[in-house]
């Protein structure tokens, strides 16, 4: 199987520790934060991803935000920023092979704040400070855990 990430939850999967919108954004992510960790692979993709299904069914809120311009905004900083770190394509239907490798060089841009600018008006961006300047205790991703081969990317 494959996840499908929008480009800024390249950047949300680095910090998350278990927060989220509702329980069930949280029971999803928990899921998918676990197969990212066993190192299934990421399919890049425009707007609403796995990480947003939650919001977007009938028994979700009603939510705008997956699909709000901001979002979007957000998604195209992100996958610049991830493209210039990584030297890779960064778009909709690029592959991404999570591995700790990939993981431990994404928080360390991160934690220096080269690839943050997807982040400036995020709600989630204190709590994100926090994590990364801990040293991201308690994420559900931890780089130790994820799958070791080389990261490919097509």
């Amino acid at each position: 199987m494959t996840i499908r990430l929008r480009p800024h939850h390249l950047l949300c999967m680095l910090t998350y520790v278990g927060k989220g919108y509702t329980p069930a954004f949280v029971a999803n992510y928990d899921r998918l934060a676990g197969r990212i960790a066993h190192g299934e692979p990421i399919l890049v993709v425009a707007g609403p991803d796995d990480v947003c299904a939650p919001l977007l069914g009938p028994d979700g809120p009603p939510s705008i935000h997956c699909h709000d311009p901001s979002i979007t905004e957000r998604d195209r900083r992100a996958a610049r920023a991830v493209r210039e770190l990584l030297r890779t394509a960064i778009a909709p239907g690029a592959h991404i092979q999570p591995d700790a490798a990939l993981i431990a060089r994404l928080r360390r841009a991160f934690a220096a704040r080269t690839i943050r600018a997807a982040c400036a008006a995020c709600s989630w961006a204190p709590l994100c400070d926090r994590v990364a300047g801990q040293g991201y205790p308690g994420t559900r991703i931890p780089a130790r855990h994820a799958a070791t081969e080389p990261s490919r990317r097509a």
